[in-house]
């Protein structure tokens, strides 16, 4: 099925609102973007694999009395990666979009890749 970009942040708000309160409540200062695909930035540390969202910023476990006064992190969704990938799993493009939120929301709140491997959000 085609999204267009509109489409697309339609079911990330929607499963935004879905995340239970307990964590939800302790997300700040934290922006979700989606783009149609990463930029050669984002891609220059991630060589070889097929981005479908990226954290940046400094984890809420790394956020010292210091933090104030910065721009907000920002969580983004790449669609059409996203897209391509939940095409060739052969899963729900809303479940996929979930796993990939869920995966950036952990990164967020300093999980590793390895912890989050673990935990079965890749």
């Amino acid at each position: 099925m085609e999204y267009n970009i509109d489409e697309f942040q339609t079911i990330v708000d929607k499963l935004l609102e879905s995340v239970p309160k307990d964590i939800k409540s302790k997300i700040e200062n934290v922006e979700f973007i989606v783009l149609e695909k990463p930029t050669l930035r984002q891609m220059s540390n991630h060589k070889g694999l097929i981005l479908l969202g990226l954290y940046e910023g400094v984890p809420l476990m790394k956020r010292g009395r210091s933090y104030n006064a910065v721009l907000p992190d920002r969580i983004y969704l790449f669609m059409n990666p996203i897209l391509y990938v939940a095409d060739i799993e052969k899963v729900n493009i809303t479940e996929k979009i979930k796993t990939v939120l869920l995966h950036e929301i952990g990164h967020y709140f300093g999980l590793s890749e390895e912890e989050l491997r673990n935990l079965g959000m890749f």
